[in-house]
């Protein structure tokens, strides 16, 4: 984070916190008042109800903007009234509660001078920083002291279009790290550190410095050695001989997470004070926050704003949180989003009652700023995590048949709404039976995962690609024109025939054929020979697949167009 938005940050945290201690005696005297209503028996279930809610408000907001002593007093005095909520009332409950109102009045002795500053700290809660690859691609670095084994890892790395660099000795990697950085680092987990002590790099301050993500090999399979690269922070090891097809699908998980969108948090919570500063803390940490201020609209907002995390608390006038979640857990495309209550709740029975009416966890009031951003971060990479391994391929890390098949079918349908162009294109492997029979699975797994690697860094983020099957590749275009789409495909034809693979001493190369396939708006001037803005996800596959075929018929490695729907589909 810069110095510029950490100050802007520090400047809107102190701001709500002035506009809250300038309510709060406001808020005090309004609990004040229902204590003093009080009369002692039935009659006093809704001002008991009023004040346990604003009670829980305050027990959590309190803590929140420094005020440890009045959240725990707020805290204590809540689950009084909940007790009485609880029982029948007798003589004792009224004595105690018509001594309520001067309780209340001590909670103003404890707001002047004690308040402290929050614990909120610009620095404690930035975002991680994210990779910045060069224009010219993924820098690795492999450090391996056996020079057939580093120039063979090389070799194959570059084949994936990676700038790899090999370092046979610690030394001349320690004098190249003082001057650059490798995105990425495969290493031999012997040269690592000696014997085993969990210092990286012992002696080598260039390297320790280092913060890219480590990949160590190693020629052991045993526990010691897996706790040995966990103590080097190690997010990848591999047994040799290396699988080079997984290595660089840990490396593409890797570099997916680091360059992800933001995680989306929908904040739900009565308190407008604690809100705004939940939501100031979650985007100084890098993600977008948004609060939602009318429960009653929440499935118009999961819609609107597709959050990755609902964030709410559990008692709110009107509804309460576990009312929410079981209103997002009747719909089946909410079914897996996590739901997290953030509440001053600390009865256990009822936490748990929480958790199951559709809640997944539960954080109490009040709670650092930099817990909370860990709590939600670890949260949603987790589910981001499944989702990923439900929706995307083993092997190559993309969509799956059905759920590209899916994105398609949406993007057509947004693409429609917006007026806008929209292309789906069918890439398939020539020859590549040839190539498991010469070479084996293995180093067809190979060619299958090369393309798919290059698919991702030539293609935007907006676009989405799917493995439709065996060697063929779906790929969603949006917003692009039937000749841009023939531009693109075919730079992508060009360089993947130019990749080298290598299977034991033999060089050999692929090419792939394309077809493509796109909408565009209809209106005046559209031609009943071009594919329609109305035309079915199903029509354009099917054109598309058409258009593989003929590049196929016409001598494959080449990119050829869809002939055009038909005027009936143009025109729908």
């Amino acid at each position: 984070m810069d110095a510029t938005r950490r100050q802007a940050l520090a400047e809107q945290m102190a701001k709500l916190r002035a506009d809250y201690l300038a309510r709060l005696p406001a808020e005090l005297a309004a609990l004040q008042a229902l204590a003093g209503a009080l009369r002692g028996d039935e009659r006093d279930r809704a001002g008991l109800e009023a004040l346990h809610l604003r009670l829980h408000k305050l027990a959590g907001s309190a803590g929140t903007f420094g005020l440890a002593a009045l959240g725990a007093a707020a805290r204590a005095l809540e689950q009084r009234v909940v007790a009485w909520l609880a029982a029948e009332p007798d003589e004792a409950d009224a004595s105690a509660r018509g001594a309520l109102a001067a309780e209340l009045a001590g909670l103003a002795r404890m707001v002047g001078d004690t308040a402290v500053a929050s614990d909120a700290r610009c620095a404690d809660i930035a975002a991680p920083n994210a990779l910045r690859f060069a224009d010219t691609g993924v820098r690795v670095w492999v450090m391996e002291d056996d020079v057939a084994i580093g120039e063979q890892l090389v070799r194959q790395l570059e084949s994936f279009n990676y700038r790899a660099r090999l370092f046979a000795r610690l030394d001349e990697a320690e004098r190249a790290a003082q001057g650059e950085a490798p995105d990425m680092l495969i290493m031999d987990l012997a040269l690592a550190a000696e014997g085993d002590g969990a210092e990286a790099f012992a002696g080598f301050p260039a390297l320790r410095a280092l913060r890219c993500p480590r990949l160590f090999i190693t020629s052991t399979d045993d526990f010691r050695s897996r706790v040995r690269a966990a103590r080097l922070g190690a997010v990848g090891c591999f047994v040799k001989p290396v699988d080079v097809p997984r290595v660089v699908q840990r490396m593409g998980q890797l570099l997916e997470q680091l360059s992800a969108p933001p995680q989306r948090v929908l904040i739900i919570d009565d308190d407008a004070d604690l809100a705004a500063h939940l939501c100031l803390v979650l985007r100084a940490a890098g993600m977008v926050a948004e609060v939602l201020r009318q429960p009653e609209t929440i499935m118009e907002a999961l819609a609107g704003f597709q959050p990755d995390l609902v964030l709410m608390d559990m008692h709110m006038p009107h509804y309460t949180g576990p009312e929410l979640a079981g209103v997002i857990r009747q719909h089946d495309e909410w079914t897996g989003l996590p739901i997290v209550y953030l509440s001053a709740e600390t009865d256990l029975e009822r936490q748990m009652a929480a958790m199951r009416r559709g809640g997944d966890d539960f954080i109490i009031k009040p709670v650092s700023d930099a817990q909370l951003v860990a709590a939600v971060r670890v949260r949603v990479d987790r589910a981001r995590q499944l989702a990923e391994q439900i929706r995307k391929d083993s092997l190559t890390g993309l969509l799956k048949h059905a759920s590209i098949k899916e994105v398609a079918a949406k993007e057509i349908v947004r693409a429609r709404r917006a007026v806008k162009p929209v292309t789906l294109a069918m890439l398939d492997i020539d020859h590549f039976k040839s190539v498991n029979d010469a070479y084996g699975h293995a180093v067809g797994d190979l060619v299958i995962s090369a393309l798919a690697t290059l698919l991702r860094q030539r293609l935007r983020q907006s676009d989405h690609l799917g493995r439709y099957g065996g060697e063929e590749f779906l790929v969603v275009l949006p917003e692009c024109s039937g000749a841009d789409a023939q531009r693109l495909l075919d730079d992508i034809r060009r360089r993947f025939a130019s990749l080298r693979f290598s299977h034991e001493g033999q060089n050999f190369s692929c090419s792939i054929s394309a077809g493509h396939a796109s909408s565009r708006p209809a209106g005046p001037g559209a031609e009943d020979d071009e594919a329609g803005a109305a035309a079915s996800d199903a029509e354009l596959l099917s054109a598309a697949d058409a258009a593989l075929y003929d590049a196929k018929r016409g001598g494959r490695n080449r990119v050829c167009a869809a002939a055009g729907l038909t005027a009936r589909q143009a025109a729908r």
